[in-house]
């Protein structure tokens, strides 16, 4: 087991429609390291962006077979981490770090 760093572990934001949605319920949401643990990923974001964490929830998008002007390609694998922050706790993840 190799320990990562907090840049490392906390690849980018995902900003869709649902996780602007999830943001009023004081959740963001980040794609992560495929090997990040919850507790790597609860110490990453409490200290890049100084915030309390209450709860973290992973989970793994396969990637898919795809086809783009006949050429077969295939997605990669996505883990995203929904951190569920304290109260009165935020991140502003438009104006990155």
């Amino acid at each position: 087991m190799t320990s990562l760093k907090h840049y490392d572990v906390v690849v980018a934001p995902i900003i869709t429609e649902k996780s602007t949605l999830a943001s009023e319920q004081n959740q963001v949401v980040f794609k992560v390291a495929p090997n990040a643990t919850k507790p790597e990923i609860k110490a990453a974001v409490e200290a890049l962006f100084s915030v309390k964490v209450k709860a973290v929830n992973t989970l793994v998008k396969k990637g898919k077979t795809k086809r783009f002007r006949g050429i077969k390609g295939k997605q990669s694998d996505v883990k995203k981490a929904v951190v569920t922050l304290e109260e009165g706790q935020t991140i502003d993840v438009t104006t990155g770090l």
